[in-house]
């Protein structure tokens, strides 16, 4: 009873709480932003050293394992210390460091030198062995990105749980950020950045110390192209390139490089693109082949083994590995691309940069790192200095110092009165006071005193490179060409101008076989092989349909169709499929998406388009005109052109000029005539009506209803009577036997 009333009491002193509403704008700000910083500055983007936080703390804990000299060490010990630096798992770290490696082949010039199965970076399958398994040590090139770093060369901060120091970035000492690829996905912004080759980077750099206003044209003639660490070849755009180098941002096309081997009659892939695997390739390459694409592949084989990579691709015989290799450039990524977009972190902020912003940005954290560390260097070598000028000052009267040491009591009094006794401070003293005995001789402290002028030298020499920006220019030049001699390699990828490839040629796709083209009155099209129409001669049509075309063609032939809509329509015989004889036909007005109500007037295979030949137009009012095949020459693959010819009247034919040979002519009153196609005017443009003269006089209510070329198969007894020599003509009676010959037609 007493709990159902405190339950009661609850309920009524319970009170729905009003919602609380918060603008999306503060949520994003408060709780998604820093998110999104956070991934950008600690994960995804690169900095201006040309490495993740990933990156820099696993090669600064192996630094810190002296991993630069002796002898390699299991992974998993790598892998357990860089935990101290980076908190993520340690499959992340290692596979971080398996980038990194020589092994994977990531990189033109890898960090670590590496023992044991790590993987390779053309394969999408080829996994790496456990770090428990592989072995690893600092490759003697880390030399050059940790150089200084003992020096206060980059500021030191506190690791995640602020039990270590790391560097912030890494003092490389040429500009990694351009030699070692790298790619990162941040939230709502992204980084692709690809390798150069290291001898043109510092080059490059090299020039814009020398001369900060070089343009791009003289960069892109001492940095050619991107180099990738897979070779290949770069299909050049200067244009394009330039784009990259001017922007940070464009696609870089790479294709690989094959060698055929006559005897074997196989296609022997070396070199892939650095953007694509060997499997995604092969896959495509099988799909090409099932699909019915490319016969002429008989086998694809991944020859992957201890000498490095091959994909070989074995060839039906007479096939020819160019066309084959054209093909496979199309339609898989043996040609990719390689998205450039340069975005670094400078300062914190990620920008987007040119090549040649982001080594005025490097010469800029370069300088900075110097100084920092020839600011260390000077103080070092003056506080040096000033210990051997309070050794100096012993050397007039080493016995007064013997003595002072000797008389003075207490052992804290000492340094006190060496001070008092030659008037130095107190480091000076501290430093005296320590010489070991066996030193206190005149010799050895001349000897200490020499160094002072030395000392004076180098001091005057780090203070110069402080302060006198030309010299430190020219240290920098320096050491970029000594990298250059001691690290720099021939380019890997070589350059293909853009002009010197092939246009891909859609014809070589189109397989080439010998057919029967059968064409109808009612527009249907039938495309058969000789094999099936051996089986089967008798031609199904539809009801009132005829066949009015029967010919053999290729089925690589081009057609072209003049409807009666004044349209122009290009297809071609490979557009159709092939057909039966039991079949009634493609129709061609729904296959080349004709208008509603459009039909075909007339169809030409592999038309030639030029001035010389020429095609008849004939209209219902008895009206004709010629004009050029070259009016209807087009760019590109156009499939419809628009107002082909006048249509003022009615067409009624349309008939290819191949010779001078008489046309006949009929009206709806059975009347005839012949005319040679040489007495029509040409008029020059195709839909212009000034030219279009009569070509027969028609009476009110007459027109046009026939025009034959092949007149003598359907009137065979046709007579001379009919012959023209001038237009307008009027029409001559038919005789009896003809009309009737076109009443049956008609029936």
């Amino acid at each position: 009873m007493a709990k159902a009333k405190k339950k009661q009491e609850r309920k009524e002193t319970y009170v729905e709480s009003e919602p609380i509403y918060q603008p999306i704008t503060e949520t994003i700000e408060s709780n998604y932003m820093p998110y999104a910083v956070s991934v950008m500055v600690s994960r995804a983007i690169p900095e201006i050293d040309g490495f993740k936080p990933s990156h820099r703390k696993l090669l600064y804990t192996m630094y810190k394992m002296g991993l630069m000299t002796g002898h390699r060490t299991k992974s998993a010990n790598i892998v357990g210390e860089t935990m101290k630096l980076n908190p993520h798992g340690d499959m992340a770290i290692y596979e971080t460091m398996v980038r990194l490696t020589r092994g994977n082949a990531s990189l033109l010039h890898p960090f670590v030198d590496s023992k044991g199965s790590f993987g390779k970076q053309y394969s999408r399958d080829m996994a790496f062995a456990a770090s428990r398994y592989t072995e690893a040590k600092l490759d003697p090139f880390c030399q050059e990105i940790f150089n200084g770093i003992d020096k206060n060369a980059v500021e030191m901060v506190d690791n995640y749980d602020s039990t270590m120091k790391e560097p912030r970035l890494l003092p490389t000492s040429f500009p990694n950020v351009l030699v070692s690829p790298n790619l990162g996905i941040a939230v709502g912004l992204a980084s692709s950045i690809c390798s150069f080759n290291l001898a043109e980077v510092c080059d490059a750099t090299i020039a814009i110390l020398r001369s900060p206003r070089i343009d791009t044209e003289k960069l892109l003639d001492i940095m050619i192209a991107p180099d990738f660490p897979g070779g290949g070849s770069v299909v050049y755009d200067k244009e394009q390139m330039r784009k990259v180098y001017e922007t940070g941002k464009g696609p870089v096309k790479i294709r690989a490089k094959y060698n055929y081997d006559e005897d074997e009659n196989c296609i022997e892939v070396v070199e892939i693109p650095y953007s694509t695997s060997i499997e995604a390739i092969k896959k495509d390459i099988l799909d090409l082949v099932k699909e019915g694409k490319v016969k002429e592949i008989t086998e694809v084989r991944d020859e992957i083994d201890k000498d490095g990579f091959k994909l070989a691709i074995d060839l039906k015989k007479g096939s020819d590995p160019d066309s084959v290799m054209q093909k496979l450039y199309k339609f898989t990524p043996l040609e990719d691309s390689f998205a450039c977009n340069f975005n670094v972190l400078i300062d914190g902020v990620p920008k987007q940069l040119g090549v040649k912003e982001i080594l005025v940005e490097w010469i800029r954290f370069r300088t900075g790192c110097l100084k920092r560390e020839f600011f260390f260097d000077l103080e070092k070598k003056k506080a040096k200095r000033h210990l051997l000028r309070g050794l100096r000052k012993i050397l007039l009267d080493i016995d007064k110092a013997i003595s002072i040491v000797r008389d003075t009591e207490k052992d804290q009094d000492v340094v006190p009165n060496l001070m008092v006794g030659f008037d130095i401070d107190k480091d000076q003293a501290e430093y005296i006071a320590e010489i070991k005995l066996r030193h206190l001789n005149r010799e050895y402290i001349a000897n200490r005193i020499e160094e002072i002028k030395a000392l004076d030298e180098e001091i005057a020499e780090l203070t110069d490179l402080l302060y006198d920006e030309i010299k430190m220019k020219q240290y920098i030049i320096k050491q970029l060409t000594a990298i250059k001699k001691k690290y720099g390699q021939p380019r890997r990828t070589d350059v293909i101008e853009a002009t010197e490839i092939k246009t891909f040629d859609k014809e070589i796709m189109i397989e080439d076989y010998q057919a029967n083209l059968f064409f109808t009155k009612d527009g249907y099209l039938k495309k058969i092989t000789q094999q099936s129409l051996r089986g089967n001669a008798e031609q199904k049509l539809k009801e009132d349909d005829e066949i009015i075309l029967e010919c053999e063609v290729s089925n690589k032939d081009e057609l072209i169709f003049f409807t009666d809509k004044a349209q122009l329509y290009f297809a071609k015989m490979s557009d159709f499929e092939l057909t039966k004889a039991s079949d009634i036909g493609i129709y061609v007005p729904k296959k080349l998406n004709f208008d509603p109500d459009e039909r075909v007037i007339s169809m030409k295979i592999n038309p030639v388009f030029t001035e010389e030949n020429r095609v008849i137009f004939f209209y219902e009012n008895g009206k004709a005109v010629r004009v050029p095949m070259d009016q209807y020459a087009t760019q590109g693959n156009r499939k419809k052109l628009k107002k082909a010819y006048s249509d003022a009247s009615p067409i009624v034919s349309v008939i290819y000029e191949e010779n001078d040979d008489y046309i006949m002519l009929i009206n709806s009153e059975h009347k005839a005539i012949l005319i040679r196609p040489s007495l029509i005017p040409i008029k020059t443009t195709r839909t212009s009506i000034g030219t279009i003269v009569f070509a027969m006089n028609l009476k009110k209510n007459q027109k046009i209803t026939q025009v034959l070329k092949d007149y003598e198969t359907k009137y065979p007894e046709a007579s001379s009577h009919y012959r023209k020599l001038k237009i307008p003509a009027t029409g001559v009676l038919m005789l009896e036997k003809d009309i009737r010959a076109k009443q049956m037609k008609i029936k």
